[in-house]
């Protein structure tokens, strides 16, 4: 029997959040065309509810209380826009629990425990869905999860966090000094004001660990990923790697060799005649080299409003299409995530 309306509940309305909320709102008509059904955006759960908004949400939608979520037979498919460890692990684990899809951007919750929590959606007959948590807006997840399983992948080398590329352009291009940059890319909202997640690396190697995991099928804690942030890099360093023929970038690599994996985060020097030489900005890059496709490059933003909300710390139309076909069967949700 068709389903008539699909219920979403979001767990966060910062930045992100609020891109989430105002697509579900304003595309609504061409997602009941795309999947059939409606997609109803029933409650969104915030810390306050008198802080101001940059979205307007019809009325009686905010609440304080996880449970209005949780405990909502209504409400099919979770989606997790909060980031950070806690509390969105134990949302996202009690999401999952009482037999609800779960779309995620959180790199920290997935790198951390995202075995535990696949299993969990395996066992419940549901979908852990967490596309949006690498890349920015680019389809990496899907990617290596199904398109390129018929490959040994043999290593990747990625730029993945649009922040810290940011200014590495700007210092790049501007000779700016770290301190400078980072006060551009916080103006233009491409930096927290905490931004030490992103300039210590430790962003990307919880992107890394999660992205080299499905690559290599085993489990790679983020701890053990080797990192080193940009802190340290100074206007003379990209003078020198100019006169040289390099470019400078934060390059989260990892690679099998003789049997082990290797992982690690930090600056390198790129020739400039290379393709990740050329990812300005706030894009991002990843290139994976299969044995059987040889190296292929996915590119595209990695930070800021629009690009943040469509898949980098939230839900986009592909992720939300991947969740609805299961919340769309006719008969009760079997479908089961793809572990490495």
């Amino acid at each position: 029997m068709k389903r008539s309306s699909i219920g979403v509940g979001l767990f966060g309305l910062g930045t992100v959040g609020s891109g989430v909320a105002r697509i579900l709102l304003e595309r609504a008509e061409t997602y009941a065309e795309r999947v059939g059904t409606p997609l109803v955006l029933r409650r969104v759960v915030v810390r306050q509810l008198e802080k101001p908004r940059m979205v307007e949400l019809p009325a009686g939608l905010l609440v304080t209380d996880p449970n209005a979520v949780l405990e909502d037979d209504s409400i099919d498919i979770a989606v997790e826009v909060m980031g950070g460890l806690e509390p969105a692990y134990t949302l996202i684990r009690n999401a999952l629990s009482r037999g609800k899809f779960v779309v995620t951007a959180n790199k920290e919750v997935l790198a951390q425990h995202g075995p535990e929590l696949l299993a969990l959606a395996q066992d419940n007959g549901v979908d852990l869905l967490f596309e949006a948590s690498v890349g920015g807006g680019i389809p990496l997840i899907a990617p290596l999860k199904r398109d390129l399983l018929a490959n040994e992948i043999v290593g990747l080398s990625a730029i993945i966090n649009g922040t810290t590329n940011y200014i590495l352009t700007r210092m790049t291009n501007d000779g700016l000094g770290l301190d400078e940059a980072l006060r551009q890319a916080q103006k233009l909202g491409y930096a927290e004001a905490d931004p030490s997640y992103d300039v210590e690396g430790t962003d990307a190697a919880f992107k890394l660990a999660i992205m080299a995991s499905l690559a290599f099928r085993t489990e790679i804690p983020p701890q053990r990923v080797y990192r080193e942030g940009i802190t340290r890099l100074a206007p003379n360093d990209f003078r020198y790697a100019a006169e040289l023929g390099y470019a400078i970038k934060l390059l989260a690599i990892s690679r099998r060799d003789e049997g082990r994996i290797w992982a690690r985060v930090h600056p390198a020097f790129i020739p400039a005649n290379e393709l990740l030489a050329k990812v300005d900005g706030v894009h991002n890059a990843v290139q994976i080299d299969g044995d059987l496709t040889g190296k292929v490059l996915f590119q595209g933003q990695g930070a800021g409003s629009l690009p943040t909300s469509s898949t980098a710390r939230t839900t986009s139309p592909w992720v939300l299409r991947s969740s609805l076909r299961g919340a769309l069967r006719p008969t009760p949700p079997s479908a089961t995530s793809t572990t490495s």
